[in-house]
């Protein structure tokens, strides 16, 4: 995966396999948090708050991204070594702080939240649709543990975030 449309395909696709599982989820699997874990409805608000502040800033006019981060000084990593940069933060403690961590959710607050999730991963599809390859390496954003990444290495991280939140419920459930 490295092109523009790969990355909206694969992000589509890991989108629809965490809303689908998480629809899925009974009650109790929805709202406890086994062992202080996050339960299902606060991973699926973790990736709301995830997905929300990548919606403002690919629509920021380019030479804002450029005064407020700078510009790369190294090639754009490739899935693998990004994901594997994160893997390796993850193993040495690095959490989700701030206003990524998620409050307590509710088994009421279920089908908004995943309108939420729908709708914000399709905004994201759209701004990222009106981008050009080149421009994905251009530019920079501040990620909280990996630092300022490219616009390409934030949509992989993006693509690998679903997939990671996705196989932590799932090994979580069959660990029930």
């Amino acid at each position: 995966m490295h092109s523009k449309q790969e990355i909206i395909s694969a992000f589509r696709n890991t989108s629809s396999a965490l809303h689908d599982y998480i629809k899925t989820q009974s009650t109790d699997l929805f709202e406890i948090s086994p062992g202080n874990k996050w339960s299902a409805g606060q991973h699926l608000d973790h990736m709301i708050r995830s997905v929300k502040p990548l919606n403002l800033a690919y629509r920021l006019p380019s030479f804002v991204l450029r005064i407020a981060f700078g510009k790369p000084n190294r090639q754009t990593r490739n899935y693998e070594a990004l994901v594997e940069r994160y893997k390796t933060k993850l193993s040495k403690g690095a959490v989700a702080t701030g206003a990524f961590v998620p409050p307590l959710v509710k088994l009421s607050g279920k089908t908004k939240l995943l309108n939420e999730f729908t709708r914000q991963n399709n905004k994201l599809c759209n701004v990222l649709q009106k981008y050009n390859e080149a421009n994905l390496d251009r530019y920079l954003l501040p990620h909280p543990l990996l630092g300022k990444i490219t616009l390409r290495e934030m949509m992989f991280f993006t693509v690998y975030h679903n997939e990671h939140h996705l196989q932590i419920l799932k090994d979580r459930n069959n660990n029930v």
